[in-house]
């Protein structure tokens, strides 16, 4: 029996692409924002859920974090890598002068991935921030000639755009991580893409703010020559100087290793949450 998978869309978003480059044959359900479509799988509308979680140029998705620290617990079963090219979008009313765009739609990550060429090229247009880059490029499918999108090929596919500009972004490396979320943590059965890595993500709480306290935590890792690749901290919202910390460690869990690093920092007071150990997949476009 195929699962129905749930993405942040409408069609033509990059949470699409990922999609369609990992799964095949499934039925796919599009979501207007990212807390719906988490809690979709919360509430079993779908099997799996896919949103995206962070930007090499513009960071973390902090609305994906926070939701799902603070809201819906959900395992990490899987990471998409996806490369993100970035375009100018127009429709058919379009004349091919670029002076007549006087509003640009696309999602704030979107937008902020390419400031430099809005601020070079279209410094007069109006900034208008949508749920997607897919729904920005629906908007202006069926809107006047002034309006334009940022957005991908498939959005420009989808909704019978052009391609006014291509590769718009400011800089080159640009690539987003998708998180794959499932209620059951099962892990999931993707179609012919090589897993690139492993990677469990923890959730870290301090006791107490106390100096070396966050040296203490990294040296648990340190000494037994785990490797980090991501560390950052959240507020916990339960008052100003309250974080969490998100540490990605670059190698699956097991029973050695990860149980010692645990003992190690509950003896130091800390809580310690494991929120998926997975296998990572790039995407090549």
């Amino acid at each position: 029996m195929s699962k129905k998978i749930g993405y942040l869309g409408p069609k033509g978003t990059f949470t699409k692409i990922a999609v369609d480059s990992l799964f095949n044959g499934e039925v796919k359900k599009s979501y207007a924002t990212i807390p719906e479509c988490i809690d979709g799988v919360q509430n079993e509308e779908i099997d799996i859920g896919v949103v995206p979680l962070e930007n090499a140029i513009e960071g973390t998705v902090h609305l994906t974090i926070d939701y799902m620290i603070h809201q819906v617990r959900l395992p990490i079963i899987a990471e998409i890598v996806v490369p993100i090219k970035q375009h100018l979008l127009v429709n058919d009313k379009f004349d091919q002068s670029r002076d007549q765009i006087a509003n640009v739609y696309s999602h704030s990550h979107a937008i902020a991935q390419c400031h430099q060429y809005l601020h070079k090229h279209l410094p007069d247009a109006d900034i208008h921030y949508t749920t997607s880059t897919g729904s920005a490029a629906e908007f202006v499918s069926e809107s006047d000639a002034s309006n334009a999108a940022i957005g991908n090929e498939l959005a420009a596919e989808e909704y019978g755009l052009t391609i006014l500009a291509k590769d718009i972004h400011d800089y080159a490396n640009n690539h987003t991580r998708f998180a794959v979320l499932s209620k059951t943590g099962d892990p999931v059965q993707i179609r012919e893409q090589t897993i690139e890595t492993q990677k469990t993500t923890l959730m870290i709480t301090l006791p107490s703010d106390y100096a070396g306290a966050l040296h203490q935590v990294l040296s648990a890792f340190a000494w037994r020559k785990m490797n980090l690749s991501k560390i950052e901290s959240r507020p916990m919202k339960t008052g100003l100087g309250n974080y969490f910390f998100i540490i990605d460690v670059n190698q699956p869990y097991d029973s050695v290793l990860f149980p010692g690093v645990q003992a190690e920092l509950e003896a130091l007071g800390c809580k310690v949450t494991i929120l998926g150990t997975y296998p990572v997949f790039h995407m090549h476009l």
